[in-house]
């Protein structure tokens, strides 16, 4: 049995990295108001364990957002980790690839490959991590929603030649919640951004079907909680409100909460403390599946 005092980091491919080409592209980290990735060459998780003593033998993957140009690092991602922690979940962060042409083939298979390897890593460390490998979920912002939601409905998608017995493992989520989340790549409701970089300037109607999350939920889609402000500008709540509706046609079991205002990206949402309520209600949602 390992045991962490603290965070421990993992690259989340042994050797070579599918779809990674070799380039003199450098991955950049800016650390002002809060820590922004880019340009990741790297995936891999960090990963925050709690006391024994209190595990539920829960984990949650996060996925920061930043429109599949950058991760918000902390600000959707590590915070989260230790607020998990308190409440006896492992909080696992996932650096992973960002779509570009200059470091990658096949750009939006990229995102997809790294998240599903990056769950079967995790399921493939559970007993030494202290993990019931039948309660690994995942968190996912804004882009970082869409590549969750991504991974909860194409978590069967072969995306990537088997690299070692890890990849016999499932990629399935046992359950999700998608903050804020881009869901569909169809107009009007879409994020251009996200849509942009993941499926270039022009992409085929069949690829903008494939990806538009609410189109491909079935009765397997894991348990899903969703977070959204009406008042957000940039993906709008209808991204959310589609998911939902394709989740409750499957039966699949699903909470939602919509807030009145907050905007796009407001994380913890501790500038109002309506909107700082939603993480209680989230691990009252987390404690539930438990039972």
């Amino acid at each position: 049995m390992t045991t962490f005092a603290q965070n421990t980091i993992l690259p989340i491919w042994p050797n070579d990295i599918p779809n990674s080409i070799k380039t003199d592209e450098k991955e950049e980290v800016v650390s002002a108001d809060i820590i922004r990735i880019a340009k990741v060459q790297v995936p891999q998780i960090e990963v925050y364990l709690p006391a024994k003593k209190i595990a539920t033998g829960q984990a949650v993957l996060i996925f920061p957002g930043g429109g599949y140009s950058k991760l918000a690092y902390d600000w959707e991602g590590t915070d989260f980790a230790k607020l998990l922690n308190a409440k006896g979940i492992a909080g696992i962060v996932v650096k992973y690839r960002l779509p570009s042409s200059k470091s990658q083939t096949e750009i939006h298979k990229v995102p997809l490959q790294d998240a599903q390897r990056a769950l079967r890593t995790v399921r493939s460390k559970a007993a030494e991590w202290n993990i019931d490998p039948d309660k690994i979920g995942i968190l996912g912002f804004s882009a970082g929603g869409h590549l969750a939601s991504t991974l909860g409905t194409h978590y069967n998608e072969e995306v990537y030649p088997k690299k070692d017995a890890i990849d016999n493992l499932s990629a399935r989520p046992d359950f999700m919640t998608l903050a804020y989340p881009v869901i569909t790549m169809g107009e009007p409701n879409t994020h251009g951004g996200s849509r942009k970089k993941l499926l270039g300037e022009n992409p085929s109607q069949k690829m903008v079907d494939h990806f538009s999350n609410e189109l491909q939920v079935t009765a397997d889609t894991p348990p899903t909680f969703l977070l959204h402000a009406t008042d957000d500008p940039g993906v709008p709540v209808e991204n959310s409100l589609l998911f939902y509706a394709a989740l409750r046609k499957n039966k699949v079991p699903t909470e939602m909460h919509i807030y009145p205002t907050g905007g796009h990206g407001f994380a913890l949402g501790l500038q109002d403390p309506h909107l700082a309520t939603w993480t209680d209600q989230w691990v009252g949602w987390l404690n539930s599946l438990n039972n």
